[in-house]
């Protein structure tokens, strides 16, 4: 890597490759203002092929993310280091617009290459003492539970927690919790139920026992409104390849100032320190922001493509509020359910809309939810198997036609 100031690399080369990006013209900006999510939807190739309803899964790059992929490619092998300063600042650009997402300040920010290695900065660097416990609900994915259980060699205990059904009950969770709980970790959205925790009043009960809360953000960032800030999160992790429609490789995390001195850092590299040049004369001292997090060569190509498909929430929101994402998927979710219900095919949607999100979980009575996805692929409709039914994950972009065809290619099995 170079930190040489060097002349930025022409985009004839990428014009050559990707063709010209009419995203920010007059006409797609009315778009924009008038009709949102169809405006969203001209950003998705994947639609034009595709009813893509697997955002829980991996979700499909949109068009400014590849245009991003695109444009790093011909500079680095064109241009090779010598743009080093450009691909810099649109990492800093990343960086900036999580904060931005989730109202922390930019110092807490730090970029990880998935939702687990936030985990694991957290899990490996609280400063536990034997007889410890941490609070984890049953049926966590992996990601948050094992970087928890593996600190049981420092004589932490884990206590995970029944579920009433699919449901996670804040109450349940407190009650579980005693005089040497240091954190309780959940998952905002259930990966499998779609089940969406109340945060506010987990959070708000749990510091008043003195318990920190650490959130796996992954199946609701982006698409659902969270303020760090104003709910008082301590810790939060989230992959960028779901539903902020990035590649795999590229997340952020928060680690709330007032924690940060309290973590150790455990794996440092070159770019943990204030000083990231001085390889003549290095010095361990180390970035007083969450940075420090970040030991070594950021992932340059992935940090520019996620910060471009963060540009589509982050307008969306400038233009038509904060809650408005979040609006359009639990309207579709009403709606899938309505169409669900009338013919008769069952599903796990739970009945308060505050603790809905995306992800619907359905069955078709008498078939393997296997041979489903199967036939659904078949038509074009892409699911996942999860929680032993189908799992559909709808985005801002999914319309009422998409909906349509699912429920039409379900009804084929009946």
């Amino acid at each position: 890597m170079s930190d040489s100031q060097t002349t930025p690399a022409s985009d004839s080369g990428v014009a050559a490759i990707i063709g010209e990006n009419v995203q920010n013209s007059a006409e797609s900006m009315a778009l924009l203002r008038d009709a949102p999510w169809q405006w969203w939807r001209n950003q998705m190739p994947v639609t034009e092929k595709w009813v893509y309803l697997d955002h829980a899964a991996v979700g499909p790059l949109t068009q400014p993310a590849a245009t991003a992929i695109a444009r790093y490619a011909d500079e680095a092998c064109r241009e090779g280091d010598t743009v080093w300063p450009d691909w810099n600042r649109r990492l800093e650009s990343l960086r900036d617009s999580a904060a931005s997402l989730v109202g922390a300040e930019r110092d807490e920010v730090f970029l990880i290459p998935n939702t687990s290695t936030g985990i694991n900065v957290v899990a490996e660097g609280f400063p536990w003492k034997p007889g410890d416990n941490v609070v984890v609900p049953e049926g966590e994915f992996p990601s948050n539970l094992f970087p928890w259980q593996n600190q049981g060699s420092k004589g932490v205990e884990i206590r995970q927690v029944s579920r009433r059904g699919h449901a996670i009950s804040v109450e349940d969770l407190i009650e579980n919790t005693d005089e040497n709980t240091r954190v309780i970790a959940v998952s905002w959205v259930g990966y499998a139920s779609g089940f969406r925790v109340d945060l506010e009043s987990l959070i708000e009960r749990a510091h008043d026992r003195g318990i920190l809360v650490f959130v796996d953000a992954i199946q609701g960032m982006g698409v659902f409104d969270l303020n760090v800030a104003d709910l008082d999160v301590d810790f939060l992790a989230a992959d960028g390849h779901k539903w902020m429609l990035g590649p795999e490789g590229m997340g952020f995390g928060v680690i709330r100032s007032r924690h940060l001195d309290s973590l150790r850092c455990t794996n440092v590299g070159w770019m943990s320190v204030r000083d990231t040049f001085n390889y003549s004369q290095p010095e361990l001292q180390l970035r007083p922001s969450a940075a420090r997090f970040e030991p070594g060569s950021p992932n340059m190509v992935s940090s520019a493509a996620l910060a471009a498909s963060l540009s589509l929430f982050l307008s969306v929101r400038e233009h038509h509020g904060p809650t408005a994402i979040e609006n359009r998927i639990l309207d579709l979710v009403e709606s899938l359910r309505e169409r669900l219900e009338a013919n008769s095919l069952p599903s796990e949607i739970p009945a308060d809309r505050s603790n809905r999100s995306g992800i619907v979980t359905l069955q078709v009575p008498g078939q393997d939810p296997a041979q489903v996805r199967s036939h659904l692929l078949d038509r074009q409709i892409v699911t996942s198997c999860r929680g032993g039914g189908i799992r559909v994950a709808l985005h801002a972009y999914n319309n009422e036609k998409d909906l349509d065809r699912l429920i039409e290619a379900l009804r084929e099995l009946r």
